[in-house]
Order: structure tokens, then sequence, then C-alpha cells
């Protein structure tokens, strides 16, 4: 037996341990699409599983205030009003024109200008009340009118690479750690599985021992990530699983993502406007912009003497629409989409925070649970492949210094 043997067999299971944990970590992120026929390929484990582990993280962050209405309130429902106020104001004169003319353009070309103005003007001063009223409605019911699930799920599935990136940066840290300590574990399983190699020098030792290398590190890997739950101090080290260790940091990078990428207001409002519960929403939109119209008793008046009950109801109908497509308006503001998505990540955040560990862990490792055979297992085979190359360098290469 070669001199070289007692360091090239741990350095090549310090090798294996590198790459098996690097490939189990590629593996559950990528390929983001299913590639393979049938049941022989793969998908990366988080983007399969993004919508349960999305699902899990919200029923664990909103489990602590009860519903969606809860939320809402701690987000300043207050300046949402100002926002909406200040963004349609301006653009107040503007709807009504656009609402006047397409049900009866002959009617509102034929008002004095003093009757146009007045309603302007009228319209100005009534609408941060009706606005106010609106939102406080809205948020009393938005647990009903907005599947939060269904969100989630929609957004996931026109972006399946949202929930890796989120991973990517939350944990980077951890990722790398889980990497580079595959080279250290794999290293000392190597020298372990060395005097083996000496006592029985046979072709399938490597192998065999290259398949357990492989096998056993990945365990290792995963179990880095998610045990011990709580802090447990061994020799001069304290320990705990990498990503429960920095729940906070975790937290806060978590929830920022998912506010600025998956629960966006501008998202929440077009879930409310066109999800399932659309109807009911433009129901409160009604209720609450109908009364602008009814108690303008000059608009009101000309027009029920110019067209009728049914042409006034009919402008009741197109104001409607109109106050959707300035709702659709107000929320795709990106300065408003960027000042409310930190609250948004604030509440997220405080109450990730706020988990135990066994409810932290059950966020992330359910989806991994289900997959983690596998994952060792390809490690483990590449372990056992790396074996094999060894053995075949003892057969074929007994002078070169990798060969033994």
């Amino acid at each position: 037996m070669s001199e070289y043997s007692f360091l090239v067999v741990p350095a090549v299971a310090a090798f294996v341990g590198w790459v098996t944990n690097w490939l189990a970590i590629q593996m559950s992120f990528y390929p983001v699409q299913f590639v393979g026929i049938g049941f022989l390929g793969w998908q990366g484990v988080i983007p399969r599983k993004a919508e349960k582990m999305a699902h899990i993280c919200i029923d664990q962050t909103l489990q602590q205030f009860g519903d969606l209405n809860t939320v809402y309130r701690k987000l300043e429902p207050h300046k949402i009003v100002e926002h909406v106020v200040n963004l349609v104001s301006p653009r107040l004169d503007e709807y009504i024109d656009s609402m006047m003319y397409e049900v009866q353009p002959v009617l509102w070309d034929n008002l004095p200008l003093f009757v146009r103005s007045r309603i302007y003007r009228w319209a100005r001063e009534q609408l941060p009340s009706r606005i106010e009223e609106l939102v406080d409605d809205i948020g009393d019911d938005l647990d009903s009118l907005v599947d939060l699930k269904t969100l989630l799920s929609r957004q996931l599935q026109a972006h399946p690479d949202l929930m890796n990136r989120i991973f990517q940066e939350a944990g980077a840290v951890e990722l790398r750690s889980v990497v580079n300590r595959g080279a250290l574990i794999g290293a000392l399983l190597g020298a372990a599985l060395l005097p083996l190699w000496v006592r029985y020098p046979e072709p399938w030792a490597l192998p065999v021992g290259g398949f357990f290398i492989g096998f056993i590190t990945n365990w290792l890997a995963i179990n880095l990530i998610f045990a011990p739950l709580k802090p447990r101090r061994f020799l001069f080290w304290k320990v705990q699983g990498l990503f429960l260790r920095r729940q906070d940091e975790i937290s806060d990078v978590w929830a920022r993502l998912v506010a600025e990428e998956l629960i966006t207001v501008e998202q929440v409002a077009d879930a409310m406007v066109n999800g399932e519960q659309g109807s009911r929403t433009r129901a409160i939109l009604q209720k609450h912009l109908r009364p602008m119209l009814d108690e303008s008793l000059v608009l009101k008046m000309a027009a029920q003497v110019s067209v009728g009950l049914e042409g006034y109801t009919d402008l009741k109908r197109v104001m409607n629409d109109k106050a959707v497509i300035a709702t659709k308006d107000v929320f795709s503001d990106p300065n408003f989409k960027k000042e409310r998505a930190p609250a948004v990540a604030t509440v997220l955040s405080e109450q990730m925070k706020a988990l135990k560990p066994e409810e932290f862990q059950d966020i992330l490792r359910p989806a991994f649970r289900e997959e983690e055979l596998q994952l060792m297992l390809v490690g483990g085979l590449f372990g056992a492949a790396a074996g094999l190359v060894q053995v075949l360098g003892v057969a074929y290469l007994p002078m070169m210094p990798f060969g033994f």
C-alpha cells in the first residue's frame, strides 16, 4: 500500500463531503421547473414545495394575530386613506368627465360650466370621508375578501423562482456553512474509514465506505440546519440548528422579501377586486361611492330629467367601474408600494421572531423531510463513485500519486 493512502483517503472523503453537501444544496433549489420524463426526473425541493412552505409560514404568522383583519389594522389604515385621497383628488375631475362622457356625453357637454365646477368641488369635499368609511369597511371584511393562500399560490406559480431567492438571501450564511462543514465532516469520516481499508483492502471497501460517507454527510448537512432545536452546550461551544440560531435575522430578511415580492398592497387589492369575492368588493365600493352621486342633487336631477331612471342606473354602474379602475391606479403606484412594504414586513417579522423554535422549524422542515432520503441517497451514490475511482486507481495506476 502506498504511503499516499493515508493522505488520499481522508482528502478524497473531504472532497466527497464538500461536493455532496454542495450538490444537496443545489438540488434543493434547482432546477426550478421539473426536468425529466414521468417519475424519472427532478425539480428543486424548494420550488416544488414553495406553496406548502409559504402556506405554513402564513398560517404560523397569522396565527399570532387571529386573522388578516387584525394585521390590516396594524398597517395604519389612515395612511391608505391619505394616499388614496392625495392620488385621486387631482384626477377626480378627469374621472367624473370620463364617467359622464361614457354614459351621457350630450348631457355633460350641455351642462353650464359653473354647474360642472360645482359638481367637481362637491365631489372633492366628499371624497375624504367616503374613502375613510370605505377603507374601514374593507378592513373589517378583508379576511373574507382576500384568500391569502390563493394569492400566494398564484404568485408562486407565476414566479417559481421567488421562493428560491427568498431562501438564498435569507439563509446565505447558513448554506455556505453547510457546504464548508461538509468537507470537515467528510475528512473526519475518511480518517475513520482508513483503518478499515488498511485491515480489509478489498475492492468493495472504498465504494461502500464512500457511499456511507456521502450518505452520512448529507444527513448531517440537513440536520445541522434544523437541529438541535434549542441551544446546547458541547464542550466549549454552544450549538443549535443553523437556521434556528439566526431566527431574528432570517425573520427580517424573509419578511422583507415576502412583503416586497409576494404580499404587496397592489396584489392584495387585485385579489380583492378580481378574486373569487370580487363581486363583494365591488358591492362595498358601490355602497360607499353611490351616495356621492345620490347626494349630488344638481347632477341627480339633471341626469334623471335628461336620461330617465334607467340612464341614472347606468350612471351609477359606470361610476362603480371607474372606481375599480381608480383603485388599480392607486395601489399600483410604485412609491406607495415601496412605502407600505416595510409596514407589512415589520408585522410579519415580529410574528416570526415570536415563534417558538419548533414552530419556526416547521416553516422549513416539512418540505425537506419528504425529500431527505433522496438527497442522502444521491450523496451516497456520489461517494460510492468516488470510492470506485480510487479502487480503479489502485488497480491501474499504482505509480500515480493518487494510487494505492
